[in-house]
């Protein structure tokens, strides 16, 4: 059999193996972290609490709520501002877990592109 140049011995092909074990159970947890931060509720809040939103660890908007007191008809504007703030808010501490806590799987590899990594 004619050695390939490069390639090494077939003790490479178990380093091979050992990479795409440890690649399998990075997606697994992934995997896994995907579904906890689907669970994770986050309330963010805008304008000393009088508009909330609640969001997923995953990014998603599930709630908002909306003192009365702050619902002026003549300053629709302000109320839309409080409301995309609170938002904005909930969704960046959303990324943010999520980035933390896959650096904690990934040990802070970039690794996108991979097949079965949710990313």
């Amino acid at each position: 059999m004619k050695k390939i140049p490069g390639m090494g011995g077939l003790g490479q092909l178990g380093n091979i193996g050992n990479l795409m074990k440890e690649a399998q159970k990075t997606a697994e947890r992934m995997q896994s972290l995907e579904q906890e931060l689907a669970q994770e509720r986050i309330e963010a809040s805008s304008g000393g609490g009088m508009v909330k939103a609640t969001v997923t660890g995953a990014g998603q908007l599930l709630e908002i709520n909306i003192d009365p007191k702050v619902v002026d008809p003549d300053d629709v504007e302000m109320l839309q501002d409080l409301i995309i703030t609170a938002v904005r808010d909930g969704l960046e501490q959303a990324t943010k877990i999520r980035e933390e806590r896959i650096q904690g799987i990934t040990g802070g590899l970039n690794l996108p592109n991979i097949p079965g990594l949710p990313f």
